[in-house]
Formats: C-alpha cells, sequence, structure tokens
C-alpha cells in the first residue's frame, strides 16, 4: 500500500476493484463505510455482488477478467472530458503522449460492450473518480490472480496518476494483501526476483552486498516463479521440492497438474503446522510452530511492522520455522547458520534492508513503525 489504512476514513472518493472487502477485510471495510457515512464517494467495480456495492455512488458489475478494460475505459473518459491532473502529469509523469495513444481502442462502444457495463455508468465513475480528491483505489486478488493481473495493477497505477492521486494523504495504490504477514514475506526476500527489501539479485552492487554479509557466493540469477517450479517438476527438470507454510495441491488453479508434478519427484519435504493434502504426499514432514509459540514481527498490509510475542512453548516436536531451517543447513555442512534470537536477526534485517534500517525490537515495544523508516530517529 502507498498508503496507510486510517487515512482511508478522510478520502474523498474510494475506488474498490477486485475485493470483497467486508468479508476479506472487515477492517478496511468498516474505514470504507466510515468515510461514505462522512460524504465520500464510493466506486465498486465487481463482477459479484458484494455487500459494500450497497454503499456505492455507482457499482460497476463487469464481466470476469475484462477489469483492464474498464480501467482503460475509464482513463480515455477522463481525458476526453478533459479531467485528467495536468499539473502533476507535467511535473511528475513520463511518457503521457505514448499513454494516451494507447488508449485510442478503448472507446466507449468497445468498453460496453466487452465489459457489458452501461456507458452512462462507466462516465459516472470517470467523473467521480477524477472531481473527488483525494481518491484512493483498494484492490485485491480478485484482479491480480488473472492471465492480466500485472496489466490490471500496472491501469491501476496509471489511473491513480492520470488523476494525481497518488504521493498526499487518503489517496495512493493500495493492494490489500491475503494474509497477515505477505507483506513481511514478500520484504524479506520471498520472491524469485529479489533479496529483502526488493534489491535485485542481478544488480551487481546489490548482489556483493549480500555476499560480504553472508560471507559466501551467491547466483547472480533470478529464481523459478512458483508456476515454473511445477511446470519444471512436472518436466523432471526439479527433483527434489522444500515447501515451507504452503499447499499448493489446494491453493494452485489447476490441483490435478501439481499432484501429477508432485508424483514425479525423488524426494518432497512440507514444513507446516498442519498435515495438509501437500503434505500427505511429502517423504518427510517437519511440524511447524504457529505463531503464538515464538516470537519474531508480522508487517501488515499497510507496512505495519508488529511484534509477536510467544504465548506458550511448541506444542509437541514442533520448532520454529527459522530453527528448523538453520538445523538442516547446519547438517548439511553450512556455516554462519547458528540459530540466533528474534531481536538479533531483525537487527541483520534492519543493517541489510534499507526501509528497515531504523526498526527494532526495543523501539517497536515502544511505538508502532511502518517502512519505510530508514534510520533509528525516524518515525
Amino acid at each position: 500500500m502507498t498508503n496507510s489504512i486510517e487515512p482511508l476514513s478522510q478520502a474523498e472518493c474510494i475506488f474498490v476493484i477486485g475485493s470483497n472487502t467486508t468479508t476479506a477485510h472487515p477492517i478496511i471495510a468498516h474505514k470504507v463505510q466510515y468515510a461514505v457515512k462522512k460524504g465520500a464517494k464510493l466506486i465498486i467495480a465487481s463482477p459479484k455482488e458484494i455487500d459494500l456495492r450497497e454503499n456505492a455512488s455507482v457499482y460497476l458489475q463487469l464481466l470476469p477478467g475484462t477489469d483492464v478494460a474498464l480501467l482503460m475505459g475509464i482513463m480515455k473518459i477522463i481525458i476526453d472530458e478533459n479531467l485528467q491532473n495536468k499539473a502533476f502529469i507535467h511535473h511528475r509523469c513520463e511518457n503521457y503522449e505514448a499513454f494516451k495513444k494507447s488508449l485510442s481502442n478503448f472507446d466507449l462502444d468497445f468498453v460496453e460492450a466487452t465489459t457489458q457495463v452501461p456507458k452512462e455508468d462507466l462516465i459516472k465513475a470517470a467523473r467521480i473518480y477524477s472531481q473527488n480528491s483525494p481518491a484512493s483505489i483498494l484492490y485485491a486478488m480478485g484482479i491480480t490472480q488473472h492471465t492480466h493481473g500485472t496489466d490490471n495493477v500496472l491501469a491501476i497505477a496509471n489511473l491513480a496518476l492520470l488523476t494525481g492521486n497518488i504521493g498526499k494523504l487518503s489517496s495512493g495504490v493500495n493492494p490489500l494483501r491475503g494474509q497477515n504477514n505477505v507483506q513481511g514475506a514478500c520484504d524479506m526476500g520471498g520472491l524469485p526476483n529479489v533479496y529483502p527489501g526488493y534489491q535485485k539479485v542481478d544488480f551487481p552492487e546489490i548482489h556483493k552486498k549480500f555476499e560480504s554479509a553472508w560471507k559466501t557466493s551467491l547466483s547472480d540469477r533470478p529464481g523459478k516463479t512458483h508456476t515454473e517450479i511445477i511446470d519444471d517438476i512436472d518436466k523432471k527438470k526439479i527433483k527434489a521440492l522444500y515447501v515451507i507454510g504452503e499447499n499448493p495441491i489446494l491453493s494452485e488453479a489447476d490441483a490435478s497438474h501439481v499432484e501429477k508434478a508432485v508424483n514425479k519427484l525423488g524426494f518432497m519435504v512440507v514444513q507446516d503446522m498442519f498435515l495438509t493434502e501437500t503434505a500427505k504426499m511429502a517423504d518427510v514432514v517437519l511440524p511447524a510452530a504457529s505463531f503464538a509459540e515464538k516470537n519474531g514481527t508480522f508487517t501488515n498490509t499497510e507496512r505495519r511492522v508488529q511484534l509477536i510475542r510467544k504465548a506458550l512453548a511448541p506444542i509437541g516436536e514442533s520448532k520454529p520455522d527459522d530453527w528448523i531451517v538453520c538445523e538442516i543447513a547446519k547438517r548439511m555442512g553450512a556455516k554462519n547458520f547458528e540459530h540466533r534470537q528474534a531481536e538479533e536477526i531483525m537487527q541483520e534485517i534492519a543493517s541489510l534492508t534499507p526501509q528497515y534500517g531504523g526498526i527494532s525490537h526495543d523501539r517497536l515495544e515502544r511505538e508502532s513503525l511502518q517502512w519505510p523508516c530508514p534510520d533509528k530517529h525516524h518515525p
């Protein structure tokens, strides 16, 4: 999220797309409803008749998968009616003329036919969003889990830029994350092409920085995505799989493809709290501790870093994830994997991750912090 949750209640317009907010993010939905009670305009774009539509100034019930056409059509209306923020575009945006040209195929007739949203509703939405500032966009997996998910997000970013609704309070481009620490997992490098803090693995200076810190040689090539891994297992290019806190046989769109691929593996380890569908197929299952059985932090959807504190000892043979990983590494002969306390791990995170540079357990005990927090004096 470029913005925080609390200022949503001061927005003049909120555009919700691809999110069943009351069900998936009820606290955020409450902020949206409070803003509407104060007079904010609400635009809902969803194939499904979600609860928030009852509060909406306009409800765009588009066909599934037509989000790009909808967003491009709205932006074309804004430009055709001269409602764009020209000053912001001049000072802050690049390639505006090329962008304008890209909208030429998205006239009202085409967009209405593609999305099945009436023209008058498209025009109403364009006028509401462009004329009520600050305007905030909220989106979730209803638009990202598509073949055109990246294009959907780029279109949302362009809509915010076109109207100058970024970089100020109660505005912005705001994804609502799927679970309580998805943001934290991404921040810590749980992606195939970056180290912690979204520092790219194929940037030479970044590569050297982490080699020096971790005292080992590292690959400078991006890794594989989730779907690429499954495909490569199916092609027998990957022979072993280590799964931590994930259940691909349930979560993947094509579960039968995953199951077929997993059956071709020579060896699979699953580290989880539960005997999931994937864990049942594993050669070895490592029982992991729950959030209540360990210390550490979660980073939530608004980039807020929150302490979690151990409330009880791990049950049975379960252990914290970091302890398990360190023990496996040591038993494979790796160095520098002595298990450390959560506070020490956060110190290393702060030393290598610029936006976490000023975050420590000591500060988190005393105050609430969101990244970017580059140094210990930063609020």
